[in-house]
């Protein structure tokens, strides 16, 4: 798709360094998650949202790899009047060039998040 000017596909980070919120006992807070304690909740799906949008303002390269669930609404990012759309390779300034995109090992091993699926089920139905 790098040669195409109507259509991008573009990484958005913002999940990769996420930990889960603690609450003021240092306990995983729970009104993040739904009862499945799996997915999120409405205040998590919340979270992840403007975690996302600030994602897809942030120039490539440049974008933030964490959310810190804090509930503060100052911190969600609006378009800057220079630059009143979304961000993409083109538009960050790599162009037509080949970004050499770092193979990032995973902090988290690929069985911890079979380990979780498969725990979430289980309580779940419990």
């Amino acid at each position: 798709y790098e040669q195409r000017e109507d259509f991008a596909v573009v990484i958005q980070p913002f999940f990769r360094n996420t930990l889960v919120p603690l609450d003021s006992t240092g306990k995983p807070d729970m009104s993040f998650f739904a009862a499945d304690c799996f997915h999120f909740s409405v205040r998590g799906y919340a979270e992840m949202a403007m975690a996302l949008w600030n994602n897809m303002l942030e120039p490539v390269g440049e974008k933030q790899s964490y959310n810190n669930f804090t509930q503060d609404r100052s911190k969600l990012k609006c378009p800057n009047p220079e630059k009143p759309f979304f961000s993409t390779r083109k538009n960050s300034g790599f162009g037509n060039s080949d970004l050499i995109l770092e193979k990032t090992e995973s902090s988290v091993p690929y069985w911890a998040a079979i380990v979780t699926a498969v725990a979430g089920v289980l309580v779940g139905s419990l």
